[in-house]
């Protein structure tokens, strides 16, 4: 069983949720972060990304960031730019991006859940991070954004999900890049217990986005609980903020790579090498990968088509994926690249930047090489999850992305 309550939102009014709601802090540097936010005194990019209103060589991991970070978020409730809702709430989060539409609940999962293995990750987390958002975390004594989870899923919840959705609504606006943002109140207490008794009968809820946050989140929870000797686990601070989405409303793009060096070889024989683990051919223009096993490749101003050597491919969840095999094949026999995760010779690419980024990239000299991937299906994803396998690291990029700044979780 999945534990998902109801909480008592810190929110935008109305008027205000498009002027306050940001894009997430891991998809900004500090300095597109600092331009985003300049005309925009109440962004909440300036309490996630705190840095963007202190010198721009500030240390992002000094503690007089995590404090600003905390002072913008005072500021705003005294402002009464962000207010706490008097009663525990679910609430529904609807996305639309391109003619698709998403719709999540928001509410709190149990942190013991994380740890029990109900809540499930495809995904490692560095220390670095995880450390960055557990100060974020104690400091504004808050969740400040939420992770992004997906379910199998279950009509009986789909069903209270559209009744919601025909009530009045609380936000709708369009952001900046054209994605519109819809948010209804559950206030309803037969829909929230219908809720909570739903998300009861899902045996495990699936990390999408946010391992980091999600991590930190249980480490605080733990370290709360260990410091509390009257812990009951009803306390706030063993719940953090999530927006649940049932696994066949999502889409994962691809995640590209880019290489800064051919290893010591010569185009030609590099083409020669990858010719063992792949039937290769020119194209003409540029063509994304339309099927499991293919890949596209840009190399030296021309696209290439390589399709994997079937008899290599494997059927297991984490060795059939193509980032696997292009890892197995190329990357690590070929390039030398064998620790994706820290190794600063290749970087990845959202496929939402189409492949003139991959393009770009390669034709300005930064790199040799690049890979457009077929994008990794949600039954991939979960397969992997329920198996306890890892991804390799930037193995999916989930669009549209969650606005952060319109709902905050209070850990009090």
């Amino acid at each position: 069983m999945s534990k998902f309550r109801p909480f008592r939102a810190i929110r935008p009014l109305p008027e205000d949720a498009k002027q306050v709601a940001s894009r997430p802090y891991d998809v900004l540097n500090s300095d597109e972060a600092r331009l985003e936010a300049a005309d925009n005194p109440i962004s909440f990019l300036r309490v996630i990304k705190p840095e963007i209103d202190l010198p721009s060589d500030s240390d992002p991991y000094g503690e007089e960031v995590y404090r600003q970070g905390l002072a913008k978020l005072t500021e705003f409730k005294e402002l009464g730019i962000l207010v706490q809702d008097p009663e525990a709430f679910f609430y529904v989060y609807r996305l639309t991006m391109d003619g698709r539409t998403q719709t999540g609940i928001v509410g709190c999962c149990d942190y013991q859940e994380y740890y029990d293995g109900s809540i499930k990750k495809h995904e490692l987390t560095r220390t670095a991070k995880e450390n960055d958002r557990v100060r974020h975390v104690e400091t504004q004594n808050a969740n400040a954004e939420p992770v992004f989870f997906s379910y199998r899923g279950k009509p009986g919840i789909d069903a209270l999900v559209n009744e919601v959705t025909r009530s009045p609504i609380e936000y709708d606006f369009v952001a900046e890049d054209g994605i519109r943002h819809e948010l209804w109140v559950v206030r309803d207490r037969r829909l929230i217990e219908n809720f909570e008794s739903g998300f009861a009968e899902v045996p495990a809820l699936y990390v999408a986005d946010g391992h980091h946050r999600t991590a930190a989140a249980a480490r605080v929870g733990q370290m709360r609980k260990e410091d509390n000797s009257d812990h009951t686990g009803e306390e706030e601070y063993n719940f953090f903020m999530a927006v649940l989405f049932s696994d066949d409303q999502l889409k994962i793009f691809d995640y590209n790579r880019v290489v800064r060096d051919l290893n010591g070889l010569s185009q030609e024989s590099f083409l020669s090498a990858i010719k063992q683990s792949f039937e290769v051919s020119a194209i003409d223009g540029e063509l994304a990968p339309t099927e499991k096993g293919t890949f596209s490749m840009y190399l030296g101003g021309v696209w290439y088509r390589l399709k994997a050597n079937k008899e290599k491919l494997t059927s297991s969840p984490k060795e059939g994926l193509d980032v696997t095999y292009l890892s197995d094949e190329v990357l690590e026999p070929i390039l030398g690249i064998s620790d994706l995760r820290n190794d600063l010779r290749i970087d990845f690419v959202g496929g939402i930047r189409g492949l003139g980024e991959l393009e770009r990239r390669v034709d300005s000299g930064e790199m040799a090489v690049a890979f457009a991937l077929f994008p990794v299906s949600m039954e991939e994803l979960l397969a992997i999850a329920d198996a306890g396998e890892i991804m390799p690291p930037k193995t999916t990029w989930f669009e549209p992305k969650l606005r952060s700044g319109l709902f905050i979780h209070d850990l009090e």
